[in-house]
């Protein structure tokens, strides 16, 4: 399913709910070992998969977003 109903369940939203946050420590987490480690080749990967995290916090924030625009 590629398209977000208009109504969404409250299990639903707490889900979506737990899925940011975990993004969000996650992003938390990361950033923190990027400035702990010397290797450029590694915070380089952790510059990656921070900018993915955020992309993902991003489009959980714009699926609840469009909720209000139905």
């Amino acid at each position: 399913m590629n398209e977000v109903p208009v109504m969404i369940s409250t299990k639903d939203l707490a889900y979506l709910s737990d899925m940011f946050e975990w993004q969000s420590v996650l992003t938390k987490v990361i950033n923190h070992y990027k400035e702990e480690v010397q290797d450029e080749e590694i915070k380089s990967l952790f510059n990656n998969v921070a900018a993915m995290l955020k992309d993902n916090c991003q489009k959980i924030v714009d699926i609840l977003g469009g909720m209000n625009n139905e």
